[in-house]
């Protein structure tokens, strides 16, 4: 039997596109988005009551992977991209229901002009529809004791470096959104290159707000290159 449900709400992200985005929620706590909820939820009734929790679940749509259909098995980058699992053993986004959830922290509540909610620690891209919006209640679903599979624990990190270049490129950035930097450090931090990828020549580019942050990984350290501003979409 079908079922069929509509977007309640759509994410403005700093995350403009995959690459980049840490592959689980909390990695880069400066990641700010915001969550605009859509008529006929948009009303201040629908949120009433929900500033009392500091956490969110969001049910959302891989909306860019659709297309691209789903798999038995997958292969996770935690196992660097070789040894595969069952899809329903993973997070992978090519689901046979393309649904995913993350636990977000809601930072504020404005119903000044419909509901937005602005949350931190996102791991979603820019323009994710969300389904369902649930408070998170910690006695209930923290699990400390929990076994974790093949994660066993936070991924690795990278040293993050800044070239003079990219310094000068920073400090140009008069319209930068606060703690740009900071969100910078974090993401290239997570190693946002593909597990099976480990070329010291080559240079990347992860897209942030409206800028490209051009990058290369060596000796366990993404050095930042430059950062370019993009034309506007």
């Amino acid at each position: 039997m079908p079922y069929t449900f509509e977007a309640i709400g759509r994410i403005h992200s700093p995350y403009r596109e995959k690459f980049g985005i840490p592959r689980q929620p909390s990695l880069a706590p400066s990641a700010r988005v915001t969550l605009e909820l859509l008529p006929p939820y948009n009303q201040p009734d629908t949120v009433r009551g929900l500033d009392a929790f500091s956490h969110l679940w969001l049910s959302f749509v891989f909306h860019e992977t659709i297309e691209r259909g789903w798999a038995p098995l997958v292969r996770p980058p935690r196992l660097g991209g070789n040894a595969k699992v069952g899809v329903f053993a993973s997070r992978s986004t090519h689901r046979p229901n393309p649904i995913g959830l993350s636990l977000v922290e809601l930072v504020d509540v404005d119903t000044r002009n419909g509901v937005t909610l602005t949350l931190a620690g996102a791991d979603l891209v820019d323009g994710t529809p969300v389904l369902d919006i649930k408070p998170y209640i910690p006695f209930a679903e923290s699990r400390p004791d929990a076994r974790t599979g093949f994660v066993d624990g936070p991924p690795p990190t990278l040293a993050v470096a800044w070239s003079e270049t990219a310094l000068t490129d920073l400090a140009a950035l008069a319209d930068a959104p606060p703690g740009f930097a900071t969100l910078v450090d974090e993401v290239l931090a997570q190693d946002p290159r593909p597990a099976y990828q480990d070329d010291p020549a080559r240079v990347y580019g992860v897209r942030l707000y409206r800028y490209n942050v051009r990058f290369a990984v060596a000796a366990n350290t993404a050095t930042v290159l430059e950062i370019q501003t993009l034309p506007p979409n």
